[in-house]
């Protein structure tokens, strides 16, 4: 039994379920109102037979790995983690410094919680923190907001804090790993913070990994001071407030990002829970990466000053460089067919009014805050603007190295109709002939290679050295062939099915692909140690076998085949869950039954293309049919 299916025989998905959702018996299963889309009456159900829920009215589903990665914004790794926690499973089998490593990282958060504790109390009843308590009530915080972040109070002190959390049993060492006190010779230290409004930074679980640190002297300096980096924190992979967020931006299906602190705060107080800041750096591409998880579209919120443009224009390159991005066939006059990629996310700019910021915005017009983000610009539009004041649109080169800083812009545009329309518009703007300028873009569209696609027999791979499961057997040529992956994502996308995806896997194997891909995004991390003991064992012996003696070819067509049979097999069992709800409805005259059709009729649909695409002459009819569209 793997960690995943002791982990998922421990735990009753009603009962995890039923933690945040109101769930009623309905025959021998449960339902209740879903907590991924608003609706009156309830179309989310729960399966005890098979541990899995489903929902007819959005057309969610899964089991409990699924519905806390989807109700809590996590990952599968921290779902895992999280769910082995709740079922007293040991994730991942360590060694003894690997124990050692956590136990010491249990015990800086143990020193962190505690300060955090500390400094909370302090700012709520020490004489000391009056004028922190003024401040931030003027500053519009409420005392509920107070005791959500749990802001704090340090004293004015070199070493009230260092002798507090000595009290509990703390010894010197710790508390400098934790960044809360500093040495400047061995066996002296003294408090980092001191008369200081304190700002408990939290990792997406909500555990308090650093501080932010507000001065009250305005002769102190400097205004906003970070603990330093430690075995816990990291700022440039952190995001302040994602761990009040991540839910919020992934049910609005939108991310706010604004520069400090009160700014995620107060909005926050307003409403919008959707709002994360970097600390006092620049977007990253992990800040980008932990943000695309919940959702695909950016709203960039900063200061209109120049160095505000400045570091939103550095944001919007460092997302363009970073996110994901699709793919789509191109074919040639001759039929040859290529592919071309635009950006899979929507990134737009909010410009603030001069000198004020979104904290000050919302306490003062929350009606303008809100109009501000409904008409937010475009990438395209606002880096346009901005490159007419930093360049003389008059000057011919002035107006061809604007075109040519545009046209990448203007190629991640996805929807053809908006990426032409806004390149009318640029035209027009600098008066240039908009053919002329429509041309350009179309033959910076076209892709570098194109590829002729040639009739091969399927090679059936040697029985006796594959895994017996799909997907552990797509993972492992995926291991020893890592560069098939773009090649199986682009016939899967000509064969009109979506490219490679986490959904295609099993628990484990998602597992083992999902940290596939966090290796390929930073070599420097280790598969082995990414995962649990025993999974590390399954693909070190993968990665022994032997190769094949196979064509890249034919590898590519036995991964596109095997991924459809997964893709089938999945739908299949989905089909039958929902064709036994739809008769059980029967039977009751459940008055719903038409809701259920509906989707069993959508599963169905989707089966179909699923076996279109299996059929060896659906690549081929495909093409044809788009080749006698251009023909016509």
């Amino acid at each position: 039994m793997t960690v995943v299916d002791e982990i998922k025989a421990r735990l009753d998905l009603a009962e995890v379920v039923g933690r945040v959702v109101q769930l009623n018996k309905a025959g021998r299963n449960f339902k209740g109102l879903c907590p991924f889309h608003s609706e009156k009456t309830p179309s989310f159900f729960i399966f005890p037979d098979s541990q899995n829920w489903h929902c007819f009215g959005c057309g969610k589903g899964g089991d409990v790995f699924s519905f806390v990665m989807e109700y809590e914004g996590w990952n599968f790794r921290m779902a895992l983690e999280e769910l082995g926690r709740q079922a007293g499973v040991e994730v991942q089998k360590r060694t003894p410094l690997q124990i050692q490593a956590t136990q010491e990282n249990d015990h800086l958060r143990a020193a962190l919680e505690a300060a955090a504790a500390y400094y909370h109390t302090l700012l709520r009843s020490a004489p000391q923190a009056r004028r922190a308590r003024a401040y931030l009530k003027q500053r519009g915080f409420t005392v509920e907001t107070i005791k959500r972040f749990r802001l704090g109070y340090s004293l004015n002190s070199w070493d009230a804090m260092r002798a507090a959390l000595r009290g509990q049993g703390f010894n010197l060492d710790a508390l400098v790993k934790a960044g809360l006190l500093v040495q400047k010779e061995p066996g002296k230290t003294y408090d980092r913070f001191r008369d200081r409004i304190m700002i408990p930074i939290r990792d997406r679980r909500g555990r308090v990994i650093a501080f932010g640190a507000r001065v009250l002297n305005p002769e102190d300096q400097p205004k906003y001071l970070n603990s330093p980096q430690t075995p816990l924190f990291d700022k440039s992979r952190v995001l302040f407030g994602l761990d009040g967020a991540s839910r919020a931006i992934h049910q609005e299906d939108a991310v706010i990002i604004v520069e400090g602190y009160m700014d995620v705060m107060i909005p926050y107080q307003a409403g919008y829970h959707n709002v994360v800041a970097p600390m006092g750096t620049a977007l990253t591409e992990t800040h980008l990466k932990l943000l695309q998880q919940l959702t695909k579209n950016f709203i960039l919120a900063l200061d209109p000053d120049a160095a505000g443009v400045q570091a939103t224009l550095r944001s919007l390159d460092t997302a363009r460089e970073t996110l994901d991005r699709q793919w789509d066939a191109v074919f040639n006059p001759r039929g040859l067919v290529g592919f071309e990629s635009q950006l899979d996310a929507d990134i737009r700019v909010v410009l603030l009014p001069e000198g004020v910021d979104p904290d000050e915005l919302i306490l003062a017009d929350r009606a303008a805050w809100q109009e501000l983000l409904a008409t937010a610009q475009p990438i395209v539009r606002f880096y346009f603007q901005q490159l007419l004041q930093q360049e003389n649109p008059a000057e011919p080169k002035g107006k061809a190295r604007i075109v040519d800083a545009m046209l990448p812009l203007l190629r991640d545009i996805s929807n053809s109709i908006e990426r032409e329309s806004y390149a009318q518009e640029i035209a027009m703007r600098l008066k240039i002939n908009p053919q002329m300028l429509l041309d350009r873009l179309r033959a910076h569209e076209r892709v570098e290679k194109v590829r002729r696609h040639r009739a091969a027999a399927t090679t059936v791979p040697d029985q006796s050295t594959q895994p017996t499961e799909l997907g552990a057997h797509t993972l492992r040529l995926l291991l020893q062939h890592p560069q098939l992956l773009e090649p199986v994502d682009i016939a899967l996308v000509e064969l009109e099915q979506p490219p490679l995806r986490d959904e295609d896997f099993a628990l484990e194997n998602r597992l083992i692909w999902e940290s596939w891909l966090a290796v390929l995004v930073d070599p420097t991390l280790s598969l082995t140690e990414l995962l649990p003991l025993t999974t590390a064992e399954k693909i070190t012996r993968w990665l022994q076998m032997p190769p094949g003696k196979e064509e890249v070819a034919a590898l590519k067509r036995d991964l596109v085949r095997t991924i459809l049979t997964i893709r089938e097999r999945q739908l299949h069992q989905e089909f039958t869950r929902v064709q036994s709800l739809v008769l059980e409805s029967q039977s009751q005259g459940d008055l719903k039954i038409q809701r259920h059709a509906g989707a069993l009729n959508q599963l169905h649909l989707r089966l179909r293309e699923v076996q279109r695409a299996l059929n060896p002459r659906g690549l081929e009819e495909r093409k044809g049919k788009r080749n006698g569209k251009r023909e016509n």
